[in-house]
Formats: C-alpha cells, structure tokens, sequence
C-alpha cells in the first residue's frame, strides 16, 4: 500500500508542474518506488497502462460530464473517488490527497 501511495503522490505532484515522462524514466521510477510486482501487477503492465491512458503525459486531465468528476495524471486517478479536486460533487476522497498533488 506504501508503495501506490508514493506513486500516487509523485505523479501527482508532478502534475502540479506538467511533466511528459520518456517510457524508460518512467519505467525506472515506477521500479525505484516498488512498484514492479506491486500486488501482482508488472513493471510492463504499469507502463501498458501508463502509455494508453495519457501517454506518460502527468498534466492530462479528462472531464467527465456524466458524474462531473475529473481524471487525472498519468494513470487517469478519478476526482470522485480517489483525490480531491474541489470540484467534484460527492467525492470519496479515499486516499485523502488533493487531485493537484499540492499537501495541506
């Protein structure tokens, strides 16, 4: 859990200042994090996932007109259950971060 919490952190403070990763600086840090074999999951299929939803792109952000939430970063995290974004109507907040990476 410490290790996707990191992850989660970094890519979205690296949000804050609009990062486009090259596929092998990524790769390198998703395994300096501990995230290669993170609950099963491969360094290959973080970085299938990473490329398909945004491109390695930590400033992509899609708005989803149905719930009004919002996606964001890299892997997409969702305002309206994971972060919040101050915007999104009933969001969960499960893991108690701003959707901007910024703390406080």
């Amino acid at each position: 859990m410490q290790a996707l919490l990191n992850l989660g952190l970094l890519l979205l403070s690296v949000t804050v200042q609009g990062k486009k990763f090259q596929k092998c600086e990524l790769a390198r840090t998703l395994k300096r994090l501990g995230l290669d074999g993170y609950k099963g999951v491969s360094l290959a299929k973080w970085m299938c996932l990473a490329s398909w939803e945004r491109n390695y792109n930590t400033c992509a952000t899609n708005y989803n007109r149905g719930d009004k939430s919002s996606d964001y970063g890299i892997f997409q995290i969702n305002s309206r259950r994971w972060c919040n974004d101050g915007k999104t109507p009933r969001a969960v907040n499960a893991c108690h971060i701003h959707c901007s990476g910024k703390t406080g």
